[in-house]
C-alpha cells in the first residue's frame, strides 16, 4: 500500500475515534482516556508529574497541597468548573497564559475525561 493511502487510513480512523469521543458526559469514555493518556502524569489520589485530581471541581487552580505550580497558574483566579475545565483542556495557554502544562503535553484535549474527573474526583 502506498504511503499516502496509509496516511489517509490513519486520518480516517482518528476522525472516527474523535467522533466517538465527542459525546459530552461520557464518563466511561473519559475513564479510558484518563487511564491511557492522563495517568502518565496525574493520579486522582496523589501528586505525580502533575497535581492530584481529588477534589478538583470547586477547587481554585494552583491550590493542590504539596504540588509546585507555575506562577501563572498559582496566581490565576480560576476555579475548576465544567466550563473552566473544558477551556483548560481545549487550550490551557489561552485560559492561563504562562502556565506550564499546555506547552508540552502531547494530548491536550482528552474529550470525555472531564466527565470522568467530575465523577471520580468528588470529595467523599
Amino acid at each position: 500500500m502506498k504511503l499516502n493511502h496509509c496516511f489517509l487510513l490513519i486520518v480516517v480512523a482518528c476522525m472516527g475515534l474523535a467522533h466517538t469521543a465527542t459525546a459530552a458526559g461520557d464518563a466511561a469514555r473519559g475513564q479510558t482516556l484518563y487511564q491511557t493518556i492522563c495517568i502518565a502524569c496525574h493520579s486522582i489520589e496523589y501528586n505525580g508529574v502533575g497535581p492530584a485530581h481529588k477534589g478538583l471541581f470547586g477547587r481554585k487552580a494552583g491550590e493542590q497541597a504539596q504540588y509546585v505550580y507555575s506562577p501563572a497558574l498559582k496566581s490565576s483566579n480560576i476555579v475548576w468548573t465544567d466550563s473552566t475545565l473544558d477551556k483548560w483542556l481545549t487550550n490551557p495557554e489561552n485560559l492561563i497564559p504562562g502556565q506550564k502544562w499546555g506547552s508540552w503535553c502531547p494530548q491536550r484535549r482528552p474529550i470525555g475525561s472531564d466527565a470522568y474527573l467530575k465523577k471520580e474526583t468528588a470529595k467523599k
